[in-house]
């Protein structure tokens, strides 16, 4: 997402690898589209805690996109006359390429401009993006404001994207623009982030003077404003114009998941896959159910460890607390043993968010570790007792041996890859695939034997199997499964089969149906992602035999950093 000219990362003495690696020309090409990209983003270069306009956001307006686009193709024509050195450089040549060519092609097809749906679209990322600004100082403070003061502005450049993609027949779903009005008014609420945000300023040493509290203060109202005016533009000149229905359709589909997985998949056969993986997952817990009362079902099973107060937590602060707990506990576990995990690697901070959607996110490390790899909690509203038998799970997922891992070890490696390589190099099949993979390691090495937590991780395999059924299906106009009716798929069916093996509360299920329906392709790309993983996995131990190291396998595979898949398969396989 994503000024002044950005220079290469810096990096701290402590946070270098040992084995530097001379800087190629395939690098320095890699290195100057990171440049260009936080050059025209300042949103992104907060994202990767690179520093450059922090006072700023971003121009999403068709211009903004254009020149986007420039530089993808730029940096295409220099790419095809550069010669590789090494395999380091042979993986970067192939993942720029894959990722500069499918964005090129997301972009030709209006995808970037009529960008909006309930979880990551420019809606939610201006606002989101002030989560990971410092705020210790007045200064601090001051730039915050400043930047908060752009909201307004930046917004109206997104109507601009908004409307030339209207013109072109490109509306996102009714059910989305709907819901994302919604998202916008509840912004403007009084007890929404804006309006609390002056009360909650503070810096390390205590209250904010008074210019910078009055700064602030004005800079929250024009943005409370701002997503007030963005909810009644969107019902005024979006709604008219957005589809009934909710499907994007087979041609469209098939770019957006080679996009998320950075590989191609037969549709047909991983939506046949995707049911037969929710009737084995949902077999293994009923037979946790069993186990815990003769003849309950999954459902009863669920009531039961909800009322075990063993796995209950009460208040915020008690969950953070928790899951600080096990995300340290773990790497205490997991280094030296099932994975090598550098020093700064080692840290990681659990956070409750300032908002309240209900979501569960994981943000990367800054190049120098400064600032820390974090694990957020947004936690719905009114939201005070939580279950950790259906949580553990999830700390892994975003934790070590889980995203942070996989991220943090990634940033680490300044020694052997470029800028690009470690920072921006991202796929969701990679990223959420590898996430599954770690969570289903840790019941490999026996983490999840407590009844409870293997079930809490099964119904979190069931609801990631359940999407790729769901996502794959509507979108693409296959049959529906005969236990929901049959035929073609509907809002209805869908809610049927996602409330029958997603085993959550009715808002997050009503949430996540509606980001599947908005967002397709990337839903998939964590059970699709985990299932690639798993093949690479085998593949690698096939071919080894007696001399496969696991631990050197997962070294291996996480040097490469976030890659498509099939460029991972290649680059671990030493086929590229």
């Amino acid at each position: 997402m994503t000024e002044t000219p950005t220079p290469t990362p810096p990096s701290s003495p402590t946070a270098t690898a040992p084995d530097a690696r001379p800087r190629t020309e395939i690098d320095r090409i890699a290195e100057r589209y990171l440049d260009g990209t936080v050059e025209l983003s300042p949103m992104q270069a907060t994202y990767l805690g690179l520093p450059g306009r922090e006072d700023e956001l971003d121009d999403l307006s068709p211009a903004g996109h254009a020149a986007h686009s420039e530089l993808r193709r730029r940096t295409l024509a220099e790419l095809a006359t550069a010669t590789p050195v090494d395999d380091v450089d042979r993986v970067t040549l192939a993942a720029l390429v894959d990722r500069l060519e499918l964005a090129e092609e997301r972009y030709a097809a209006g995808l970037d401009e009529m960008s909006l749906n309930v979880l990551a679209s420019p809606l939610q990322a201006v606002r989101d993006v002030f989560d990971l600004m410092p705020q210790d100082t007045e200064a601090h403070w001051r730039t915050f404001a400043t930047r908060m003061a752009q909201i307004p502005a930046a917004l109206d450049t997104y109507q601009a994207s908004l409307l030339a993609a209207r013109e072109r027949g490109l509306v996102s779903p009714r059910r989305q623009v709907a819901a994302c009005a919604e998202q916008s008014r509840d912004l403007t609420s009084e007890d929404a982030y804006f309006a609390t945000l002056v009360a909650r300023a503070r810096t390390t040493d205590g209250p904010l003077d008074g210019d910078v509290t009055a700064q602030l203060t004005d800079a929250a109202k024009a943005a409370s404003a701002a997503y007030g005016e963005m909810a009644d533009w969107l019902e005024r000149e979006l709604l008219p114009h957005a589809p009934e229905t909710d499907a994007c359709g087979r041609e469209r589909y098939q770019l957006e998941s080679r996009y998320f997985l950075g590989a191609t998949v037969d549709l047909e056969e991983t939506y046949a896959w995707g049911q037969q993986e929710v009737a084995d997952l949902n077999a293994q817990m009923r037979e946790i159910a069993e186990g815990l009362e003769p003849g309950a079902t999954v459902q009863r099973g669920v009531e039961i460890l909800d009322a075990d107060p063993r796995y209950q937590l009460h208040g915020t602060d008690a969950l953070q607390a928790w899951m600080q707990e096990r995300a340290d506990e773990v790497i205490r576990s997991l280094k030296d043993v099932h994975f090598d995990i550098p020093g700064p690697v080692q840290r990681i901070e659990c956070m409750i968010a300032p908002t309240q959607t209900g979501g569960i996110y994981y943000t990367g490390p800054s190049d120098d570790f400064s600032r820390p790899g974090r694990m957020w909690w947004s936690v719905p509203k009114g939201k005070t007792e939580f279950q950790t038998w259906n949580e553990l799970t999830t700390v892994y997922h975003e934790g070590v041996p889980g995203h942070h891992l996989q991220i943090a070890q990634t940033v680490y490696r300044s020694g052997l890859l470029n800028a690009w390589r470690r920072l921006e190099s991202f796929t969701s099949g990679h990223a959420e695939g590898w996430a599954l993979y770690a969570e289903r390691l840790m019941a490999e090495l026996g983490y999840m034997d407590d009844p409870g937590n293997r079930m809490g991780w099964l119904g979190g395999q069931s609801l990631r199997a359940a999407r790729v059924v769901l996502d794959i299906g509507v979108h693409c106009g296959f049959d529906a499964p005969s236990e929901v009716g049959g035929g073609a798929w509907d809002y209805d069916k869908a809610w049927t089969y996602l409330t029958r093996y997603g085993f959550m509360d009715e808002k997050t299920l009503r949430f996540e149906l509606n980001r599947y329906l908005g967002w397709p392709g990337q839903a998939p790309s964590y059970k699709i992602g985990e299932r690639l993983w798993l093949q690479l996995r085998d593949e690698a131990q096939r071919r080894e035999g007696d001399a496969f190291d696991l631990k050197a396998f997962h070294r291996r595979a996480l040097d490469i950093g976030g890659v498509g898949l099939d460029t991972l398969r290649s680059a671990v396989l030493r086929e590229i």
